[in-house]
């Protein structure tokens, strides 16, 4: 069944090419059905691919299929060729398995939108571009999906184009990706100079081969790379996108958050795991930019009122654990943690979904509370998700996180300064995901009364993809159990073949875990059991402003006023791009490209050359009488000039 590897992307584009030309003549019902099915079709066939891909020995347990070649230029060559390897696979079930759950969902929440058939095409077209990404098996090819991703984004965030914030949000998205995706080709640029292909296999064989650790040309791939990967996984600098993102419908934010866009930052480095590791420059920088970003995300989730926002720099932050995870070496356990906050994240933002459903797309959570008896299937899942993300034991994200937060002080790459970061963003964490609980679901409805009397349970099509979900936001952590519980980690050894060769190359240059051993066995659960206590202050916190003394919150902004306006107000991030960056681009875009570059230089060329030939013509037409005289004169005139000419020159 891996020959059939290119089935996978195939099915999400024919719902794309089918959706797409005959949708609107289809009816709402059939379109949602295909596009879900497409979906699902490819989850069908990636489990089969998993199955059989385990009957292999781990070492053998890499298949490529290539279809043709794409590009053929000299001794360079380019093909459209699929990877099947232990990480593509996960990511694969990562993807298409959350995706099918969300089309599901979105059949309920989007029924009868003037745009439904629009809405699925987008949907199977950026799933087909996310499946493009991670089966792709050399660069350039990934860059393809890379860039489909951004396209799709771009679609969906602003799909609701009528309204100007939405059309705003989409073009920012669009624009600040590609910001990230020059410094990414230029990475690859880099590469396809240094080692004359872009294949994965080739470009990482050779690296490990030919350079050590350390080496300049690979840290400036690797930091160039990584650039690509800011922007697409928001991250600082470039994660000022994703919360306006909250424009598009909440299925898109569940898509771009869970399973798509973001995961794929995450997922090259990841794939790249050799360069970066021959690179300790760009693994220090992904770890610092990664536990800034996870703090940085926190303190901006504690102050926002409006969920699905709050729960995008929740995402921000998470995606800054993963990056921690990579950057300190533990590629495993980055993807470990991509895969678990895919199951409670999508969770979380189909639940907001529900909620919005129900209070008439009010998404200001100052106007919510008492939903709990009023809608307990949202309640119960959310709280699971919620359960999840805060790293309670039992649930996933507790496995995936603590495995990060432990080797980022105990790796060979880790630092204490990082670790302790990563345990307080935990205890910020489980701070705004309980409050939003107790505002959302606890106390009394502050709605009008024209939305609580209609507040209700979402129907069937809604609440069965969170129960789903939910089921997995508990069990989905089970599979990487870490030894010091008792569990074997079947995750991380089924990821082994994958970062064998990073492995090897750190064990030749010496680099060991700064903690382990005997001394590993004596701190890890103590420093668990510290994480555990961080978060559940956090939670005790949540509890005592928001439900048991809710004029607390009231009270402390005003005594540290100038604080909470500074984060409240996302430390005026936005505003110091607009002065800095967007508006001095804005007027030169407009005096100097615009009114002299393109009205003066460009339209003049063009308009001068318009008329000097306009004024040729006038000329010239004055020539052409029609009279045969005025012709056989002309000729006469010549033959006169031409015998001169002989005869006396």
């Amino acid at each position: 069944m891996l020959e059939w590897i290119w089935l996978v992307p195939l099915f999400p584009l024919i719902g794309v090419i089918i959706n797409g030309l005959f949708g609107r003549y289809l009816g709402h019902k059939i379109v949602g059905i295909l596009g879900s099915t497409m979906i699902g079709l490819s989850f069908i066939t990636v489990s089969i691919i998993f199955v059989d891909l385990l009957k292999l020995p781990p070492e053998h347990r890499f298949f490529t299929k290539t279809l043709y070649d794409w590009i053929v230029a000299g001794n360079f060559t380019a093909q459209i060729s699929f990877l099947v390897d232990p990480l593509s696979v996960v990511m694969m079930l990562v993807v298409t398995g959350v995706s099918f759950v969300i089309h599901i969902y979105s059949i309920g929440y989007m029924h009868g939108d003037k745009g439904y058939s629009r809405f699925f095409t987008y949907l199977n077209l950026f799933v087909f571009a996310m499946l493009l990404l991670i089966t792709a098996d050399n660069f350039l090819m990934m860059f393809v999906g890379w860039e489909g991703v951004g396209l799709c984004s771009y679609l969906l965030i602003g799909f609701w184009y009528g309204d100007n914030y939405n059309a705003y949000a989409g073009r920012k998205a669009f624009v600040v990706n590609r910001i990230g995706d020059f410094g990414f080709l230029l990475g690859i640029f880099f590469i396809v100079v240094t080692f004359h292909s872009v294949n994965f296999q080739e470009v990482f064989g050779a690296a490990a081969a030919k350079y050590t650790i350390g080496a300049p040309i690979i840290t400036v791939i690797t930091s160039l790379l990584f650039v690509g990967a800011m922007g697409k996984s928001a991250q600082i600098p470039l994660y000022v996108w994703l919360p306006d993102a909250m424009a598009g419908p909440t299925p898109v934010s569940a898509l771009i958050h869970a399973a798509t866009m973001v995961t794929a930052g995450v997922y090259m480095v990841a794939r790249a795991n050799v360069l970066y590791t021959l690179s300790p420059i760009s693994m220090a920088l992904i770890a610092v930019i990664g536990v800034a970003t996870a703090f940085f995300a926190a303190t901006m989730g504690m102050t926002q009122f409006d969920i699905k926002r709050m729960l995008a720099y929740s995402t921000i932050s998470q995606l800054g654990y993963m990056f921690v995870g990579v950057g300190v070496g533990a590629f495993a356990a980055g993807i470990f943690h991509l895969m678990t906050h895919a199951f409670f994240k999508a969770l979380l933002f189909m639940g907001a979904g529900s909620i919005m459903h129900a209070m008439s797309n009010s998404t200001d959570m100052r106007m919510m509370g008492g939903l709990k008896k009023k809608m307990p299937i949202t309640y119960w899942t959310f709280l699971m998700a919620t359960l999840a993300i805060s790293g309670i034991p039992g649930f996933s994200g507790f496995f995936s996180k603590d495995e990060i937060l432990w080797q980022s002080l105990a790796g060979a790459y880790g630092n204490f300064w990082i670790w302790l970061v990563g345990v307080i963003t935990a205890g910020l964490t489980a701070f705004y995901m309980f409050r939003a609980v107790y505002m959302t679901f606890h106390g009394e409805l502050r709605a009008k009364k024209e939305i609580a009397e209609h507040v209700h349970e979402a129907p069937s099509t809604m609440t069965v993809p969170l129960l789903i979900l939910g089921v997995l936001a508990v069990i989905g952590g089970y599979i990487g159990i870490p030894k010091i519980l008792g569990g074997s980690n079947p995750f991380e050894h089924f990821l082994d073949p994958v970062f064998e060769k990073s492995l090897e190359i750190r064990h030749a240059a010496g680099l060991v875990p700064h903690i382990s051993g005997e001394s590993a066995r004596v701190l890890e659960l103590p420093l668990m059991g510290l994480t555990f206590v961080i978060v559940l202050v956090g939670i005790g916190f949540a509890y005592l402003m928001y439900l048991k003394r809710p004029e607390l919150p009231g009270i402390w902004t005003k005594k540290i006023n100038y604080v909470y306006q500074l984060v409240f107000n996302k430390y005026y991030v936005d505003e110091i791009y607009e002065t800095l960056i967007v508006n001095p681009m804005a007027a030169i875009s407009e005096s100097f490209l615009w009114k002299f570059v393109d009205v003066k230089i460009i339209d003049g060329f063009i308009n001068g050359t318009g008329n000097v030939v306009r004024g040729t013509g006038r000329v010239v037409r004055k020539w052409q009488t029609g009279f045969v005289q005025n012709y056989a004169l002309s000729f006469v005139i010549g033959v006169v000039i031409l015998v001169f000419y002989i005869v006396f020159m």
